[in-house]
């Protein structure tokens, strides 16, 4: 167990993942730059409408500091590390902080399968929307995760996925979710393209009548 200063958002961030981050609140200014100075992380925890935060976060370390205003509001861009789970609440600073324990997946590998299916169709999401960055390497033990950083999945998804403790099960699930996004964006492109043609988008009696 070790205790984590928390910083709960309406995000979810994942290992790997680099993502901006604006500080303002002075608590969180507090936190933030007590972390900085002491090259500690921080918990990011998904909040939701009603201000209740999941159980289940990520460890965040400051990888840049982007821009410090004279207010000590801060731009900074912050990483994903390891998962964690909560354990018990603390209240006594001005932001809430917590006794934690290591979310650790159980020993269950992913089908070799599974880690094709998602690297495959990951790479032909990159290529429909044009992305020049290369695939990340399959040998990776990361790899889950580094897939995750690169789309744009929505919070309840990846909130799923951090909290699932399977490689295996978080692979197949990985490649529907992947699936599901590659499914969407291929129907975006194609009304994209239909309505920029006429400025209609065809009826599907019209589409089985060509």
């Amino acid at each position: 167990m070790s205790r984590l200063g928390l910083f709960p958002l309406s995000l979810v961030l994942v290992p790997t993942e680099r993502v901006p981050l604006h500080v303002f609140e002075p608590r969180y200014k507090e936190l933030v730059g007590g972390c900085i100075e002491r090259g500690e992380e921080f918990g990011v925890l998904l909040q939701d409408e009603g201000g209740e935060a999941h159980d289940v976060g990520t460890r965040a370390a400051v990888a840049e500091v982007l821009q410090v205003l004279p207010d000590g509001r801060m731009n900074v861009l912050i990483e994903g590390g390891d998962r964690f789970r909560l354990l018990e609440l603390h209240h006594d600073r001005s932001y809430l902080s917590a006794e934690v324990e290591k979310v650790v997946d159980e020993d269950d590998p992913p089908e070799p399968s599974d880690v094709d299916h998602a690297l495959e169709v990951f790479v032909r999401l990159q290529e429909t929307v044009g992305s020049p960055n290369e695939p990340p390497d399959r040998e990776s033990p990361l790899l889950d995760w580094e897939i995750v950083s690169r789309v744009d999945f929505g919070t309840d998804q990846k909130q799923e996925l951090i909290e699932i403790v399977s490689p295996r099960v978080r692979f197949a699930r990985l490649g529907e979710l992947l699936e599901h996004a590659l499914e969407a964006l291929s129907l975006e492109r194609e009304v994209r393209q239909r309505a920029s043609g006429n400025g209609k988008v065809p009826s599907h009696r019209d589409q089985r009548a060509d």
